[in-house]
């Protein structure tokens, strides 16, 4: 009997215009009701993921930035993993020597030190998203991040790094640029003490090798004398790898890689029509 969901939230719980569709919502809410533990893992940073679950009505807790963190339904944070600044160090001189950009997630927030760039890769995104008729309200959004404080802007990042009181958790890095990606990762696994992933072809997470979505969610489910073969992970990506080859029910989406598709034991409908949902329905007979 499955007692726990992971959810990830980009390109498997949030659709392609960044919303959670009703039926996701209605049924995590009706899995909650027959008290299966629901639990986002998500790649986002608190502050990102917390005003979409919000718009949804959705209350849970959060693994955040890959297992660098773990929020309760409050917010209130529970753990957090950072990175040593040697190896943020080592990091930063590969997506410097690649011309990558990149954004720096830590205990105080996201930050960018550019924000063209920053409004560039969001809006590149969204636009291969078949979005292409949504661009005004796109930029909007995309622009809200900094308005709203999401991410920060910063001149340079070594303020950050010589801060003894900030935490690293995550290095995200951004290109349209196979052949450069391909070269950064190829020097990053040279690295050691880092787990390196990614939630999308266009860019690559580095984090601790202690904060990874399936060592977070290990620890989650032990907390609440939950196993693991009880538990189901819901993904579409690379950085749901590490939740895939733990649990007992693995999921991928259906706009998921092929890849991916080959750690899963099941396959759901894509995130645009409500796989999470079908995912629930498809162990949770109750949910309508």
């Amino acid at each position: 009997m499955i007692k726990c969901v992971a959810i990830d939230m980009d390109g498997t719980l949030v659709n392609s215009e960044q919303i959670v569709s009703k039926e996701n919502a209605n049924a995590i809410k009706e899995a909650q009701k027959a008290g299966v533990e629901i639990v986002i893992a998500t790649g986002r940073s608190y502050e990102e993921a917390r005003y979409v679950l919000e718009e949804a009505g959705i209350r849970t807790y959060v693994i955040c930035a890959n297992g660098a963190e773990i929020r309760d339904e409050s917010g209130e944070k529970q753990t957090s993993i950072g990175m040593s600044m040697d190896t943020v160090h080592q990091v930063q001189a590969v997506f410097d020597e690649q011309g990558l950009y990149f954004e720096v997630y830590t205990n105080k927030g996201t930050y960018s030190n550019d924000y063209d760039k920053a409004l560039a890769v969001v809006m590149d995104i969204y636009m291969s998203a078949s979005l292409k008729n949504k661009y005004e309200e796109l930029l909007k959004g995309a622009k809200k991040r900094f308005e709203e404080g999401k991410v920060k802007l910063i001149d340079r990042y070594e303020s950050l790094f010589n801060d003894s009181s900030t935490a690293i958790y995550k290095l995200l890095a951004f290109s349209f640029d196979e052949e450069k990606l391909i070269k950064a990762r190829k020097q990053l696994n040279q690295i050691e003490a880092i787990a390196v992933s990614s939630s999308g072809k266009e860019n690559i997470e580095v984090n601790s090798e202690d904060a990874q979505k399936g060592l977070a969610l290990s620890e989650f489910v032990k907390k609440r004398g939950i196993s693991l073969e009880e538990t189901m992970a819901i993904g579409d990506n690379y950085n749901d790898i590490s939740m895939f080859q733990r649990v007992g029910r693995a999921v991928a989406m259906g706009n998921a890689p092929d890849e991916i598709k080959s750690y899963v034991d099941f396959v759901t409908t894509t995130n645009d029509e409500h796989g999470v949902a079908h995912a629930i329905m498809n162990i949770f007979e109750y949910v309508k």
